[in-house]
């Protein structure tokens, strides 16, 4: 496969599943922003500074700014309408390495957010975050059902897989730097009620209680989204699935890659690891030290396959 085909296959799959990440990011804010305190807590701030938005402490950011960054803001590939068209431009220049549903997937009302008014987009983003899961979750279902499983289908969901990996501690970040000013409240009704949001903005209330039947606890929490092998959006899958991807291209390629050295290295520091030594050592930290490791395995595949 040449690099230039490989390169935006990739970057198909990681910007589809950025605008689904930036739509669940959006989606806790405004859950966070309907819990007593939020106009002094600035949660939009923490949004926009989990997305990676430069933006100084000083900044007041507002339900309409937050919404005209992340949703509507046309270029950059960090908002969901430019990341759904970047997602849909790559797709077009690999047009026959896809079949038509996938290309259809992303095709179909892509310009669904391109005259929308701010105001509209804030009173009804609901509707809009709705829209853009259900396109995000059109394309990854119809490359799962009707794709061969060649490189191209890896190179697809090898993006994918990283950028879910980074959108689970991103939403981990959001929780960190909502509570970063007011220590005090850990443990409390609005510490429940913030990781109430993060669950939901995850789809994972329900996979939750399934799996710990019991109070929402930041614990249990940061073990679903982190270490969970059950769990379709954890980490750790998502670093699974990516280390057997890169593994499979190493085998058609017959090259061993440093991408798949890190992604290994990367898995099994996962495995050995339980919350007892997350929370001792500092779930911040940890996210952090995590979050440049799975950007470390995406540099290393650039690398590797000449993006």
């Amino acid at each position: 496969m040449l690099s230039r085909t490989a390169a935006n296959l990739y970057w198909t799959g990681r910007y589809v599943e950025r605008a689904d990440a930036t739509a669940r990011l959006l989606d806790m804010g405004a859950r966070m922003t309907m819990l007593p305190g939020s106009a002094t807590r600035q949660d939009w701030l923490s949004v926009l500074k989990a997305a990676g938005v430069p933006l100084t402490e000083s900044e007041e950011v507002g339900r309409r700014e937050a919404v005209r960054i992340l949703l509507l803001d046309e270029e950059g590939g960090s908002s969901v309408r430019s990341a759904l068209t970047l997602a849909r431009s790559n797709a077009r220049a690999e047009r026959t390495a896809l079949t038509r549903q996938a290309w259809e997937a992303l095709n179909d009302e892509w310009r669904a957010l391109e005259k929308v008014p701010e105001a509209e987009a804030s009173s009804s983003l609901p509707d809009y975050l709705e829209w853009a899961q259900k396109r995000a979750a059109a394309f990854r279902g119809s490359v799962e059902t009707t794709m061969l499983r060649d490189d191209r289908y890896d190179f697809i969901k090898l993006g994918g897989a990283l950028e879910r990996a980074a959108m689970a501690l991103r939403l981990l970040e959001v929780k960190y730097f909502a509570l970063l000013p007011e220590r005090d409240v850990v443990g409390g009704g609005r510490d429940f009620h913030q990781w109430n949001s993060l669950l939901f903005a995850a789809s994972a209330l329900r996979a939750y209680h399934h799996v710990y039947r019991g109070d929402v606890t930041a614990w249990n929490v940061a073990d679903l989204l982190v270490l969970n092998r059950s769990f379709p959006r954890s980490v750790a899958l998502c670093i699974t699935e990516a280390a057997d991807t890169l593994g499979r291209l190493a085998l058609r390629y017959n090259q061993r890659t440093e991408a798949q050295n890190r992604a290994e290295r990367l898995h099994a520091r996962l495995a050995d690891t339980d919350m007892d030594e997350v929370f001792a050592d500092g779930l911040h930290e940890f996210v952090q030290e995590t979050l440049k490791s799975v950007l470390d395995i995406h540099s290393a595949t650039s690398l590797v396959y000449g993006f």
